[in-house]
């Protein structure tokens, strides 16, 4: 395969950095949630990215990247977020193929509950209820009867409450969970300090993601600057090593960060950030705004063939 994807590589992609972004990894496919990657397709991919392509740290990549020495197919993996499966389920499986990931941790979370859309999740999975009004709070009303339902429902309250400011989008959760009739989300969906320094112990890098995981467009500067800055100096001090490594929350330029806030990454001293639009980076990239995507394909031929479509977008 690798001669192959030699040959079918032009020159302007051969020398591109494709950065996959991850999230979860559950035990087994969740059919309520059918996008999340799951352990058993995880093992798979990580054995189709160490057979064909050059799985760098993210750190390492972005050095050979600014020198123009980066090797052909080279890829980074990285995770969001900090959910606690990343430790228990993702690392052995990376290390059982010999490789390494950035996880990218929105701090807050660390020691502490769920996030926002895990609440609401969680909610939605768990009530026995079969249809709900939250027309009172502006998220209308939604069937529960049927899995397809249970699944329209997530979908369209996770896109109503995501561009609400962090605090409004914890109390927003709590109600719908309190309307469902269910309790709030189980503790233990995130990482723990603990878990986070044998992380960083495994070889695995870690980077920042803000504290509370707002969309930092929505905020000025002052608040968007500590939620940057906060979020590095707390893993600089569990882990007593400079954070260089950044991703913007939700990452969609303009949507989700502006310039100011690039400005304010590069003030805090981070040396490269992630965004979530497709594509690759090269040699002319701007190193604030790298680039991230993931196949979505089960199949290895339809996985390596879309990641070859990414390295052509612009």
């Amino acid at each position: 395969m690798r001669p192959l994807l030699s040959r079918l590589s032009p020159l302007r992609a051969s020398r591109r950095l494709s950065v996959l972004v991850f999230h979860r990894v559950l035990p087994v496919p969740d059919v309520l949630v059918p996008e999340e990657m799951h352990a058993a397709q995880f093992d798979r991919v990580c054995g189709w990215l160490g057979a064909w392509f050059n799985v760098l740290p993210l750190d390492a990549a972005v050095d050979l990247l600014k020198a123009g020495m980066l090797p052909a197919r080279a890829v980074c993996i990285t995770f969001d977020d900090g959910y606690a499966d990343n430790y228990t389920l993702a690392l052995p499986i990376l290390q059982r193929h010999g490789l390494t990931a950035t996880f990218f941790i929105a701090t807050g979370f660390v020691d502490s509950g769920p996030m926002w859309n895990d609440t609401i999740i969680e909610a939605v999975r768990r009530t026995e209820r079969v249809r709900v009004d939250l027309r009172a709070m502006g998220l209308g009303r939604h069937g529960l009867a049927s899995l397809q339902e249970r699944r329209d429902a997530i979908g369209s309250l996770l896109a109503q409450v995501k561009y609400a400011a962090a605090d409004e989008r914890t109390a927003v959760a709590q109600c719908v969970a309190t309307e469902l009739g269910v309790s709030p989300a189980p503790d233990g969906l995130m990482m723990t300090s603990r878990q986070l320094t044998q992380l960083r112990k495994a070889g695995m890098q870690l980077g920042a993601h803000t504290v509370g995981h707002p969309i930092l467009a929505k905020l000025d500067d002052a608040a968007a600057g500590k939620e940057i800055r906060d979020s590095k100096e707390f893993l600089e001090r569990l882990l007593g090593e400079s954070i260089r490594l950044f991703a913007y929350p939700n990452g969609k330029p303009q949507d989700d960060y502006s310039l100011n806030t690039i400005e304010l990454v590069r003030r805090a001293g981070f040396d490269a950030a992630v965004s979530t639009a497709w594509g690759t980076s090269g040699i002319e990239s701007d190193l604030l705004q790298m680039r991230r995507f993931t196949p979505w394909d089960r199949s290895r031929w339809r996985f390596v063939a879309r990641m070859h479509k990414n390295a052509w977008m612009d």
